[in-house]
C-alpha cells in the first residue's frame, strides 16, 4: 500500500522529528523568559488573573459535587467495613493526591487552555504576531511568556481550591446531611494526611500539569495556520493532547512518589 512505501514513513518520521524539535526549541525559549517576565509584574498579573478568573467557576462548581459525590460513594463503602468516621481520610486522600490537580487540570485545559490557543491563533490570523517582528518585538517574549508563567502559577491556586471545595462538599454531605460525627470527620482528616506526601505529591503534579496543558495551548496556538479552520483544529488538539498529557503524566508521576 500507498502508505507504507519507505518514502513516505520517513517522510513522517523527519516531519514527526521536525515538531519535537520545534517544540523543544519552543519551550527552552519561554523556559529562559522566567527573569525577563517577572521584571514586567503587571503583564504576569493580568494574565493570572485572566486564567484564574476563566476557570473559577466551573472548578468551584465541579470541586462541590466531586466532593458530595465522594462523601456519598465514600460512606457507603466504608460503612461495610464499619470505618465510616475515616470518611474525611479518604475524602482528603482522594482530593490531594489525586482528583485535586487531575480534574482541576482537565478543567483548565478545557476553560483556559482553548481559550489561550484561540486567542493566540487569532492573533496569528489577524498578523499581529508578524507586526510585532516588523517593529522588533519578540512575540515570545511580549505575548506567549506572560501567558505561559500565568498559567503555571494559577494552575496550582487552582487545584487546591478545587480540592478545598471538594473537602467541604464531601463535608457536607457525610456530616450535615448522612450523620457521620464531625469530631471524628476531621481529627481523622489531620491524623492520616501528611503535609509533605500527600499535599507536597499533589501540589508538584499541579505545577506539573500547570507546565504541561499551558505550553500544549501556546504551542497550538503559535503553530496552527493563520485560518479560521486552523484556529478551530488548532483549539481542538489543544484539548485532546493536554488531556491526554495530563492523564500519562498522573501515572508516571504517581509511580514515582508512591514506590520510591
Amino acid at each position: 500500500m500507498r502508505w507504507l512505501r519507505p518514502s513516505v514513513v520517513g517522510q513522517a518520521v523527519r516531519l514527526k522529528v521536525t515538531d519535537i524539535g520545534y517544540a523543544t526549541r519552543l519551550f527552552l525559549k519561554l523556559l529562559g523568559t522566567l527573569p525577563a517576565t517577572f521584571r514586567r509584574p503587571r503583564l504576569l498579573s493580568e494574565q493570572i488573573f485572566f486564567l484564574g478568573n476563566y476557570s473559577l467557576a466551573i472548578i468551584l462548581v465541579s470541586g462541590l459535587f466531586v466532593g458530595f459525590v465522594l462523601g456519598l460513594q465514600g460512606y457507603y463503602i466504608l460503612q461495610r467495613y464499619g470505618s465510616s468516621e475515616a470518611l474525611g481520610l479518604m475524602v482528603a486522600l482522594s482530593l490531594a493526591r489525586e482528583l485535586g490537580p487531575v480534574v482541576a487540570a482537565l478543567l483548565f485545559a478545557g476553560r483556559a487552555g482553548t481559550a489561550l490557543t484561540a486567542g493566540i491563533g487569532l492573533m496569528k490570523a489577524g498578523e499581529q504576531l508578524a507586526a510585532m517582528e516588523m517593529m522588533a518585538v519578540d512575540p515570545i517574549q511580549r505575548v506567549l511568556a506572560p501567558r505561559f508563567w500565568g498559567g503555571v502559577i494559577a494552575m496550582p491556586l487552582l487545584a487546591a481550591v478545587f480540592s478545598a471545595v471538594g473537602i467541604l462538599g464531601g463535608w457536607l454531605v457525610g456530616v450535615v446531611m448522612i450523620g457521620v460525627d464531625p469530631g471524628a470527620f476531621w481529627s481523622q482528616m489531620q491524623s492520616g494526611v501528611d503535609v509533605f506526601q500527600d499535599v507536597g505529591n499533589g501540589l508538584i503534579k499541579s505545577v506539573v500539569f500547570g507546565f504541561t496543558v499551558t505550553f500544549v495551548a501556546l504551542l497550538q496556538g503559535y503553530g496552527c495556520k493563520p485560518t479560521a479552520e486552523g484556529v478551530s483544529l488548532a483549539t481542538t488538539r489543544t484539548v485532546v493532547m493536554a488531556s491526554l498529557a495530563v492523564l500519562g503524566l498522573d501515572f508516571v508521576l504517581t509511580a514515582m512518589m508512591f514506590s520510591i
